[in-house]
């Protein structure tokens, strides 16, 4: 791969990282009660809770949404990442990445 292939494919691969960064995912739990945004790039954006779903009595409840909700978006944000850099993992070990 020439020097110049190279650096395109690098600018092809920084212009995914971008995209990955602005996409945001959003992942509710308990009809509403939980909403976790997450970036396709793993980062978290936020995290809401309703206070009219919550019963302090049963708080392990809210715990169960609120993990259920990262791990859903957690996955998905890994699955969307895969498929936007999978045309370029061939590509990466001839760039020594």
């Amino acid at each position: 791969m020439s020097r110049f292939d190279q650096a395109k494919m690098l600018m092809k691969i920084k212009k995914v990282q971008k995209e990955l960064q602005k996409q945001v995912i959003t992942v509710e739990k308990g009809e509403g009660a939980v909403k976790v945004e997450i970036t396709a790039e793993q980062k978290l954006k936020r995290i809401h809770i309703d206070p009219e779903f919550i019963d302090l009595d049963d708080i392990q409840v809210l715990e169960r949404w609120l993990e259920e909700a990262v791990k859903d978006a957690l996955t998905t944000s890994q699955k969307i990442a895969a498929e936007k850099m999978q045309p370029f993992m061939g590509a990466l070990g001839d760039l020594g990445l």
